[in-house]
């Protein structure tokens, strides 16, 4: 998935509202730009961080800017926009290069299901049961080379793991897919201190038969692509 306008470089000045960022552009402008992500952003949002904005110039939106990526130093990047794991992976699974979810003829989005819910991809084929994946963007890193998941509580996603367990009893199958969006992890945990109701769900979903996959991305400026299975380290 390639970014639609080339980035620019940036210093965040703050993040607030959730959705809002004060950034200073290397020319020294200050301008404000779109943080499309709802989460805590656990240490991502720190003022002074060296950060990648994607300017528009759509009449229709209010920001000129979209908060794309925060670089790291050894030129590692996460990026903080929700919507592209989502976006990343539709890609990648209709031309069944994902590990572990090849071999589909359908790939469909936003489908409905369970309580008011919608799965992120519902994958179909002729002979096999239907397979509801399910799809975590996954930013936190509290340790060299780990990557965590949540950053902050998350009731609906406590929610999406029963509602997969649920599928699986009707004898679909169900996936809880972590998309790493972090080119400096190589191992996957949850934050259990963080969320422990979040933990005990997904030990529960895997005892009912979901199944956990973790994948890296490859992270540029230009764009962010689906890489390799990332190792999942829970107890």
């Amino acid at each position: 998935m390639r970014f639609q306008t080339p980035l620019v470089p940036a210093r965040l000045v703050r993040r607030y509202k959730r959705f809002l960022a004060d950034c200073t552009l290397e020319d020294g402008t200050e301008v404000t730009a779109h943080c499309a992500n709802p989460g805590s952003m656990m240490g991502l949002a720190e003022p002074g961080m060296r950060i990648w904005l994607e300017p528009n110039d759509d009449p229709k939106k209010k920001l000129k800017y979209g908060w794309r990526l925060v670089e790291h130093e050894g030129g590692h990047f996460t990026g903080v926009d929700t919507s592209v794991p989502n976006r990343a992976l539709r890609g990648a699974l209709e031309a069944g290069v994902v590990p572990g979810l090849s071999g589909y003829d359908t790939v469909r989005p936003e489908v409905t299901y369970g309580v008011g819910s919608r799965i992120d991809f519902l994958l179909t084929g002729a002979g096999r049961p239907d397979c509801y994946v399910e799809v975590k963007s996954v930013t936190l890193s509290r340790q060299p080379g780990l990557a965590e998941f949540p950053d902050s509580v998350t009731a609906r996603g406590t929610k999406h793991l029963g509602e997969l367990a649920a599928m699986v009893t009707e004898g679909h199958r169900a996936v809880m897919l972590y998309l790493v969006q972090r080119t400096d992890a190589a191992r996957f945990t949850l934050a259990e201190d963080i969320d422990p109701a979040y933990a005990a769900a997904f030990r529960a979903a895997r005892d009912a038969g979901v199944e956990a996959i973790c994948i890296g991305t490859t992270i540029t400026p230009e764009g962010v692509e689906v890489a390799d299975p990332i190792p999942i380290e829970i107890p």
